[in-house]
């Protein structure tokens, strides 16, 4: 596996997401033992870049890696985040207080079983704590060896300028696909001037981009995308459309698709590294093959030529929590 590096934080330039493996998705949570090979898996493939969040169950998707970590955490660059849930009693959805980064921070190190976490991302950006104060927290924690590197979530231009000017930012970590481009408008071009990485989540479109998604009755009640606009209606039609676009391409080099919406986007930058999630072996083996995918230039503007999927990527709460 190649490796790049986010700033000065080398990472394999395909990590995985560890989110499904206990929220959000149909399956979360049922086998854990699968999901633990899963992990295994990728640090033998090495893939290094390992990314969870407090949030994510809650606490238990952080247990859940923290165990898989036991005995191999030196292989992992272990990346979580903080910032939707409250720990000092505010009511809302975020809070990136000072006092909430110190709780949340000794939660998330007691759930890993490590003493430091490699990358610590503030989840969203909260409106009722100014960035300068919530980095300023993070910067005292990268002093006391707690955390190694501090990284931003869907955070805009300006938040990243505001906090990139109290601490030096590592990574930014947005949704970013074939099926969601809009970070390349206003996101990307700052975080090449001022050398931060990207770390894409959801780069095969919530599962869309793999090619095996063709009804949402595959979806269980529990399934974020049951409701999710781009997975209903007309949407859904419509992304399928696209999703056989890239199928196609992979059909005629040999790949799969997710191989090929990955490696599309491995082409945008030497400073960015997706986190496919999945708890299946076959996947993590089949995503870290993108790495020695190549598609030729026509093939690329092929693929940056198709429209936007249709649909919000979340529901309305969820777009208004993004930065854009």
């Amino acid at each position: 596996m190649k490796h790049i590096h986010l700033r000065d934080l080398d990472v394999s330039r395909i990590g995985l997401g560890a989110m499904g493996m206990s929220h959000g998705y149909t399956g979360a949570g049922t086998d854990d033992d699968q999901s633990v090979r899963t992990i295994h898996r990728a640090l033998d493939l090495g893939v290094t870049l390992i990314d969870t969040a407090e949030v994510y169950g809650p606490y238990t998707n952080e247990e859940l890696v923290g165990r898989a970590l036991k005995g191999r955490r030196d292989q992992a660059v272990l990346a979580t985040k903080f910032g939707l849930i409250s720990h000092t009693g505010r009511p809302g959805a975020t809070d990136s207080s000072p006092a909430n980064v110190r709780a949340a921070v000794e939660g998330s190190l007691a759930r890993l079983g490590t003493d430091r976490i490699d990358l610590y991302y503030q989840h969203r950006v909260d409106p009722g704590t100014p960035i300068e104060e919530t980095v300023g927290a993070l910067a005292e924690l990268v002093a006391e060896g707690k955390i190694r590197h501090i990284g931003l979530s869907e955070a805009g231009p300006e938040t990243i300028r505001r906090a990139h000017a109290v601490h030096p930012i590592t990574a930014v970590q947005s949704e970013y696909s074939l099926f969601t481009r809009d970070p390349e408008a206003r996101v990307l071009p700052v975080l090449r001037e001022l050398n931060i990485g990207f770390v894409p989540f959801s780069p095969l479109g919530r599962g869309f981009l793999t090619g095996t998604i063709r009804s949402t009755g595959q979806f269980d009640p529990t399934d974020f995308r049951a409701d999710n606009p781009r997975f209903t209606g007309e949407n859904f039609q419509q992304n399928l459309h696209l999703a056989d676009q890239v199928a196609a391409i992979a059909t005629d080099i040999g790949a799969t698709p997710a191989q090929v919406a990955l490696a599309w986007l491995l082409a945008q930058g030497d400073f960015i590294a997706p986190i496919p999630g999945t708890r299946r072996v076959a996947r993590i083996e089949e995503n870290a093959g993108a790495d020695t995918v190549r598609l030729t230039a026509g093939q690329l503007t092929a693929l940056s030529s198709l429209p936007p999927a249709a649909g919000d990527t979340h529901n309305e709460a969820g777009m208004r929590m993004m930065e854009r």
